[in-house]
């Protein structure tokens, strides 16, 4: 019996296997939940591109009208690609300056179930966005009321796992992002029907 239990402790033929089988599981769920990660972080840099596309593309313009704003909705939902376009509501506002160095809304348009800002609401911008209109010696610098804008575009993303095999997220990700934009071609942009 002896004999036995060292020619078994001894024995190497199918230890790699036996290895194998007792790894793989573990192996196999960093794999998917890699795969899931990796997912979920492409989809929160699409939501970034989201933004910034959408805010680039309004700040092109001197005067938008109701049509040219749904286009642009409509381009910024295939940066979405390949994730569905469903769960994005995106808000694109005109802040222009109040002479103080922060903004108010001159106009707010927002895709559908977005909630859109108050016209006319004060909104503060990030420091030297829009600087206070000063003057000093007969020299002026800074936005004077209403002379400067910015288009300000938030983006709000509900990542959900829409893979049928992998599952490692189970619930919902809000993924959000903003991005200022100062316009292009004009101090600031109008919106009309």
């Amino acid at each position: 019996m002896l004999r036995l239990v060292t020619t078994f402790r001894k024995a190497k033929d199918g230890l790699a296997a036996v290895e194998f089988a007792l790894i793989l599981p573990v192996l196999s769920a960093m794999v998917l939940g890699l795969i899931e990660i990796t997912s979920a972080l492409e989809c929160r840099q699409r939501v970034t591109g989201l933004a910034s596309t959408g805010a680039d593309l309004v700040a092109q313009y001197t005067q938008i009208t109701t049509a040219q704003m749904n286009d642009v909705m409509s381009a910024m939902t295939a940066v979405l690609y390949p994730f569905p376009s469903s769960g994005a509501k995106i808000t694109i506002s005109s802040i222009t300056s109040d002479g103080n160095g922060n903004g108010k809304v001159a106009w707010s348009k927002g895709s559908t179930g977005a909630t859109t800002r108050t016209v006319n609401a004060a909104v503060t911008l990030p420091s030297g966005l829009m600087a206070a209109y000063v003057c000093s010696g007969g020299v002026c610098t800074g936005c004077a009321a209403g002379a400067c804008s910015v288009v300000y575009a938030e983006v709000t993303y509900n990542y959900a796992n829409y893979s049928n095999t992998v599952k490692f997220i189970t619930s919902s990700l809000t993924l959000t992002d903003t991005f200022y934009a100062k316009p292009r071609r004009s101090a600031t942009i109008g919106f009309g029907p």
